[in-house]
C-alpha cells in the first residue's frame, strides 16, 4: 500500500506532523533531483563512451530506426544524453500539469494521482526516459535547444522572484529582531553581511574586466559589465532614498547587495558563453575545435558558472517545494498558501494516532496550485538541462559544439529583468499608493 497509497503512508514513521501537500512536493522534487543525477552521470567521460551502444545516437546507428544520419557525434554524446533526459523530465511534469488542472481539494479523484501511486509514477518516468533515448537524432537536439532556452529564461525569472522575496524577508526578520532586543548586534550583522556582498560583487566585477575584456575589442563584454554595474548602482541608491524608506521602512542595502551579487553572477555566466575565444578564456575547455582538442574532443562541463548555477537550482527548487513566503503578494504570484490553510481537518488525526503522524491537510482546499507546481518543475528540468550543457549547441555540421550568442543574450536579458523587477518592488508603493504592499 505504501507503493500505491498516499504520500503520508511513505513517510509516516519519520516525518512527525508532516503535511500531505509537503510530502508530495518533496517526492516530486526527488524525482527531479534523481533525473538531474542521472544527467550528471551521463556526462562523465567513462559513461559517455558507453553511450555509443545506444541506437539512434551516433554514425550508422540511425539506420536502426530507418533514419540515415551519417553524423559523428563522439564529441557530444553526453550533451545529447542530457537533452533526452531533460526531455523525459519535462514530458513527465507536463503530463501531470495537464492532469491536475483545476483540482480544488484532495476530495477530487485526481488528487489521488498527485499524492499517491508513487511506484507507478516512477515506472512512468522510467518509461518516458527509455523512450526519449530512442528519439531519432535528426533535428531533435537543435529544436529542443530553443525549448530549453525559453524554459530556462522563465525559470531564471522565478529564481529572481524567490531571491527578491528572500532578501526582503531576511532584512525584515533581522530588523524585527533588532527592535526586540540587542539592536547593536543585529545591526552589526546586517552591516557585515551587506559589506561582504558588496565586496564580493566589486571583486567579481574587477575579475570580469580582467579576464573577459581586452584593451582593444571585446566591446560586448565591456558593455554588458558596465551596464549591469550602472544598474546595480541605481537600485542601491534608490533602495535608501528617503521616500522609499518612508513607504518601505524595511527596505535597505541588504536586499540591494544580494540582488547585486546575483546580477554579477548572471553576468559572469553570460560572458562565459561568449563565442569569441579572445574574449572568453574558458571557451577552449568546452569546445572541440581548438588545437588542444584536435586529437581527443573535450567535453568538460564542470566550469564554475555551471556549478554555481546547479547549487542555486537546488536551493530554489527546495524553496518551491518546502516554503511559503512571508509576503502575500509572492504567495499570490506563486499560487501557494499564506498559512496553514486546510490543515485543520487532518491535524486532529495526526495528534490522535501516535504512529500515523502525516496527515491530509487539503480536504477543504489545496494548499498550492498543482498545475503551477508541475510547471515550475518542468521549467526547472529545462534549466538544469541547459546548465549541465553550458547552453552549448551543435553547429551546422552537427559535429562540433559551439556556444551561441542566443545564450548570452538570454542570460543578460534575465539579469536586466531581475533588476527591473527589484526596482519595481521598491517604487510600487509610491506609484500605486492605494494598494497594500505590507
Amino acid at each position: 500500500s505504501c507503493l500505491c497509497g498516499s504520500a503520508p503512508c511513505l513517510l509516516c514513521g519519520c516525518c512527525p506532523s508532516a503535511k500531505n501537500s509537503t510530502i508530495s512536493r518533496l517526492l516530486f522534487t526527488f524525482f527531479l533531483f534523481l533525473g538531474t543525477l542521472v544527467s550528471i552521470i551521463m556526462i562523465i567521460p567513462g559513461v559517455e563512451k558507453e553511450l555509443h551502444k545506444l541506437p539512434g545516437f551516433c554514425e550508422g546507428s540511425g539506420s536502426v530506426l530507418g533514419v540515415q544520419t551519417n553524423v559523428d557525434c563522439s564529441s557530444f554524446l553526453g550533451h545529447k544524453a542530457v537533452y533526452r533526459m531533460g526531455f523525459a523530465m519535462a514530458a513527465f511534469f507536463c503530463l501531470f500539469a495537464v492532469l491536475m488542472v483545476c483540482v480544488r481539494s484532495s476530495r477530487d479523484p485526481r488528487a489521488a494521482l498527485q499524492n499517491g501511486f508513487w511506484f507507478f509514477k516512477f515506472l512512468v518516468l522510467v518509461g518516458i526516459t527509455v523512450g526519449a533515448f530512442y528519439i531519432p537524432d535528426g533535428a531533435f537536439t537543435s529544436v529542443w535547444f530553443y525549448f530549453g532556452v525559453v524554459g530556462s529564461f522563465l525559470f531564471i525569472l522565478i529564481q529572481l522572484v524567490l531571491l527578491i522575496d528572500l532578501a526582503h524577508s531576511w532584512s525584515q526578520r533581522w530588523l524585527r529582531n533588532a527592535d526586540e532586543g540587542n539592536a547593536k548586534g543585529w545591526y552589526a550583522a546586517l552591516c557585515t553581511i551587506t559589506f561582504i556582498f558588496y565586496a564580493a560583487s566589486i571583486a567579481a566585477l574587477v575579475l570580469l574586466y580582467v579576464y573577459y575584456t581586452k584593451p582593444e575589442g571585446c566591446t560586448e563584454g565591456k558593455a554588458f559589465i558596465s551596464i549591469n554595474l550602472i544598474l546595480c548602482l541605481i537600485v542601491s541608491v534608490v533602495s535608501i532614498l528617503p521616500k522609499i524608506q518612508e513607504a518601505q521602512p524595511h527596505s535597505g542595502l541588504l536586499q540591494a547587495s544580494l540582488i547585486t551579487l546575483y546580477t554579477i553572477y548572471v553576468t559572469w555566466s553570460a560572458l562565459a558563453n561568449v563565442p569569441a575565444q579572445r574574449c572568453n578564456p574558458t571557451l577552449l575547455l568546452r569546445n572541440s575545435t581548438g588545437s588542444a582538442a584536435a586529437t581527443e574532443p573535450l567535453t568538460t562541463w564542470w566550469d564554475a558558472p555551471s556549478i554555481v548555477g546547479l547549487v542555486i537550482f537546488i536551493l530554489c527548487t527546495l524553496f518551491i517545494s518546502l516554503r511559503c513566503s512571508d509576503h502575500p503578494q509572492v504567495n499570490k504570484l506563486m499560487l501557494t498558501e499564506e498559512s496553514g490553510t486546510g490543515a485543520g481537518a487532518g491535524a486532529g488525526a495526526a495528534e490522535e494516532d501516535g504512529v500515523r503522524r502525516a496527515y491530509d491537510n487539503e480536504q477543504d482546499g489545496v494548499s498550492y496550485n498543482y498545475t503551477f507546481f508541475h510547471l515550475c518543475l518542468l521549467l526547472a528540468a529545462l534549466y538544469i538541462m541547459m546548465t549541465l550543457t553550458n547552453w552549448y549547441r551543435p553547429d551546422e555540421s552537427l559535429q562540433v559544439l559551439r556556444s551561441p550568442w542566443t545564450a548570452v543574450w538570454v542570460k543578460i536579458s534575465s539579469s536586466w529583468a531581475g533588476l527591473l523587477l527589484y526596482l519595481w518592488t521598491l517604487v510600487a508603493p509610491l506609484v500605486l499608493p492605494d494598494r497594500d504592499f505590507s
